[in-house]
């Protein structure tokens, strides 16, 4: 408050830099919200590539499955007249 009385240059000074610290309140004050939003977006994504993860390895351990099971087909004493 001083400083606004005040009529040296550093008073002047001390005014506007307080001035610009409210301001850079003000603009933090309004910026959570901003967060919360993005937040939630990140979530939200972060959800969906779980579900395609999860599909993802899904769909591998059934190559997995469909490999092993034909290498042992593949493996399988053979039956045969033999010789």
């Amino acid at each position: 408050m001083l400083s606004g009385i005040l009529k040296s240059d550093k008073a002047v000074n001390m005014n506007i830099a307080i001035m610009r610290a409210f301001v850079e309140i003000r603009k933090i004050i309004h910026l959570p919200n901003d967060i919360k939003q993005q937040l939630k977006e990140i979530k939200d994504r972060i959800g969906e590539h779980d579900i395609q993860i999860n599909q993802i390895y899904d769909a591998m351990g059934n190559l997995l499955d469909e490999k092993a099971a034909q290498r042992k087909w593949e493996e399988r004493e053979r039956i045969s007249f033999k010789k």
